[in-house]
C-alpha cells in the first residue's frame, strides 16, 4: 500500500515513534470506530429527545422565560 504525504504524515503522528506501521492502524482504525460510536450515540440521543413532547413544551417555556428577562431595546 502506498500513502500520500498527508496520510504519511498522520501515520507518523499516529506512530509517535514507538509503534509499529500495523499497530498505528490498528490503533487508528480503534480510535476511529470509537469515535463513530460516540457520534452514532450522540445522534440517537437528539432524535429521542426531539421526540419527547413533554421535554420539548418544557423547553419553549423556558424559552419564553428567558425571553421575558432579556432586557428590551432602547427605543
Amino acid at each position: 500500500m502506498r500513502l500520500d504525504a498527508s496520510s504519511t504524515a498522520a501515520l507518523d503522528i499516529v506512530r509517535s515513534g514507538v509503534m509499529s506501521d500495523s499497530e498505528a492502524v490498528r490503533t487508528a482504525l480503534r480510535e476511529a470506530a470509537a469515535r463513530r460510536r460516540v457520534r452514532s450515540s450522540i445522534v440517537e440521543e437528539v432524535r429521542r429527545l426531539a421526540a419527547d413532547e413533554d421535554d420539548r413544551e418544557e423547553m419553549r417555556i423556558i424559552r419564553e422565560q428567558m425571553a421575558e428577562l432579556a432586557p428590551q431595546p432602547p427605543e
